[in-house]
């Protein structure tokens, strides 16, 4: 089990596309699987624009873009795209009945050695192994966005992950050129337990006017050395994500500092999410990098 060479991912969304991206450039054989080839096709553009843009850093040949992309199949049958994989990392919409099926379609149609990983940055891995028969084989592998650049993964243990699966888990992420910290299955683990309340506290003191949208992310970048202000990683992550980050808090320890901000609320329900849909708390014009400020929070 422990020589993993064949991988299948589960969502060719960003996450998805760029966990198979990494995959892929460091050797490993990857199935690319999502319900529709028109999605697929829609990862695989992405992977080669990120690709190109590494070649044209010097940091990949052009021969190293053609190796990674050879190393991806891409299917639309669950079944046949993890037929023959050691590792499977589900990558989809960050749902927990979605998740479950797709874990419980899993446990049907992989072998009993497969380790089943999800990229899941807040739902229980304990509850998502809860659904299969081999809960020791299943464990949280959480990547960062953009995955091909950002080093960490936090490699999340459920209640009942082997040590064996564990020790593979991490070994694997060194291979991949990854700096991976384990941590156990409590919800937000670490990465989002403390940042989401940091975005939930900014967003706040927008919504209490106590400072503007540039105000506050200069605050953080200058005052703290983040290099993105905690508004604008919102809108990069998503407010949808981040809210439903911030209810899985909530839900799971029943503290109402973790309870979403009404502004949040009310952005999300008017489909302001973010970079995703052009506007958040800036305003996205495609091929512009200049950040502005919503006309919504200008003074």
């Amino acid at each position: 089990m422990s020589d993993i060479k064949n991988v299948a991912v589960i969502g060719s969304g960003t996450m998805g596309n760029g966990i198979a991206h990494t995959f892929a450039q460091f050797g490993f054989k990857v199935s690319l699987i999502d319900i529709s080839q028109e999605a697929l096709n829609k990862g695989l553009t992405t992977i080669a624009k990120n690709l190109d843009r590494q070649v044209a850093k010097g940091s990949l040949t052009e021969s190293d873009k053609e190796s990674t992309l050879n190393n991806i199949t891409t299917y639309t049958d669950l079944k046949e795209g993890v037929a023959k994989v050691e590792l499977v990392v589900e990558a989809a919409t960050e749902n927990i009945d979605l998740k479950l099926k797709i874990f419980k379609d899993l446990d049907a149609c992989t072998s009993p050695t497969t380790i089943l990983a999800t990229n899941t940055s807040s739902i229980s891995i304990t509850k998502i192994a809860s659904v299969t028969s081999k809960a020791d084989k299943v464990i949280g592998m959480h990547f960062m966005n953009p995955v091909p650049v950002m080093k960490l993964v936090e490699v999340i243990r459920g209640y009942a992950t082997s040590d064996e699966v564990a020790a593979i888990t991490m070994e694997l992420s060194k291979k991949l050129n990854k700096v991976p910290t384990e941590v156990n299955d409590y919800p937000g683990f670490i990465a989002n337990r403390i940042l989401m309340p940091m975005i939930n506290e900014a967003i706040y003191s927008l919504y209490e006017s106590v400072a503007g949208v540039e105000e506050i992310d200069t605050v953080m970048k200058l005052g703290m050395a983040h290099p993105m202000g905690p508004l604008q990683l919102a809108d990069f992550i998503g407010l949808d994500v981040c809210l439903s980050i911030l209810n899985v808090l909530h839900d799971g320890f029943g503290n109402p500092k973790y309870a979403p901000c009404p502004l949040l609320v009310n952005m999300v329900t008017a489909g302001y999410k973010g970079v995703k849909s052009g506007e958040g708390f800036y305003k996205y014009t495609a091929g512009s990098k200049d950040l502005v400020v919503s006309d919504k929070f200008k003074k």
